[in-house]
């Protein structure tokens, strides 16, 4: 074998070997792709020195991969559900208790809506003027020889207190009864509630604390210092302590009652389910039997 052929042979295997130890360091080393064209040594010497670089190629990133056509073509996965809206909740109902409500006719009572325990004092405005309905609130100021003021209700409501009720518990702002009593009630507990007040409520016991913790949502209710929370005119914790007590024990007795009378109630015989077929002999037979005896002996 020539010299010639001994350096070509050399040379090729040599480049050959190089080149798969540079594919092998782009695959461990992406980041060397930044640097540009690797050197990675020299073949032969003298006059037949050879100086070889090889190009590195950049690494493919997965997230910048190309995507065949053939992908692209695919229909992309969808989930219905997603795309349908969401029902918005429903209104949160409170619970009426006797104790729950007498504490809301104690604050009518205070607010000056009480009216007997008639349904009219949910028509009552700041000035003892009647709304002429119950659609929605009515929003209006009305002026006294001192105030003037736009509550109105069983607990004169204020229009931005009752818009903001009303978004909370899911209620509308106009519609049939949309400021009826049981609507009234509902927002009244809401707020009895945020002011931290419905477990001291459900003690069954009117304290000069749990007056205190209502009286900056109504300005009638004292204070433990007795006074107005706003400076109006207040009742005193005593009268409404005596109001409370009495329309408590009122409904207690009177849900006691109505729970004797269920319990005394006979409760309902079960009924027989149809006989089927209703043609077949023995549905036949069990018809004969509910005619009585088939002889008088």
């Amino acid at each position: 074998m020539s010299f010639a052929k001994t350096t070509n042979a050399f040379f090729a295997a040599s480049v050959a070997s190089l080149t798969a130890s540079a594919t092998a360091l782009a695959t461990a080393q992406p980041a060397m792709a930044a640097l540009g064209p690797v050197t990675l040594g020299t073949v032969g010497g003298g006059v037949g020195r050879v100086l070889t670089t090889i190009p590195v190629p950049p690494p493919v990133h997965p997230s910048h991969a190309p995507v065949p056509a053939a992908a692209r073509a695919l229909p992309q996965p969808h989930s219905v559900a997603l795309s349908v809206p969401l029902p918005p909740p429903g209104p949160r109902v409170y619970a009426i208790t006797p104790e729950r409500r007498a504490l809301l006719n104690t604050i009518r009572y205070a607010e000056g809506t009480w009216a007997g325990g008639a349904d009219v004092g949910y028509r009552i405005m700041f000035g003892g003027g009647l709304m002429p309905s119950l659609d929605r609130h009515p929003n209006r100021v009305v002026r006294s020889a001192r105030y003037a003021s736009a509550a109105a209700g069983a607990y004169q409501f204020m229009p931005p207190t009752w818009a903001m009720v009303s978004r909370a518990l899911g209620f509308q702002l106009q519609g049939p009864d949309a400021f009826g009593p049981q609507v009234q009630d509902q927002a009244a507990l809401y707020l009895v509630q945020r002011r931290g007040a419905l477990h001291l409520a459900d003690q069954g016991q009117f304290t000069p604390y749990l007056a205190h913790r209502l009286a900056p949502e109504w300005a009638s209710f004292p204070t433990l210092a007795g006074r107005s929370f706003y400076g109006q005119p207040v009742k005193r914790y005593q009268e409404l302590r005596q109001f409370y007590e009495q329309n408590l024990a009122y409904l207690r007795q009177r849900q006691q009652r109505v729970l004797d009378d269920l319990a005394a109630a006979e409760p309902p015989k079960p009924v027989k389910p149809a006989c089927l077929p209703a043609d077949s002999l023995r549905c036949q037979l069990e018809a004969l039997d509910t005619l009585g005896p088939r002889s008088a002996s």
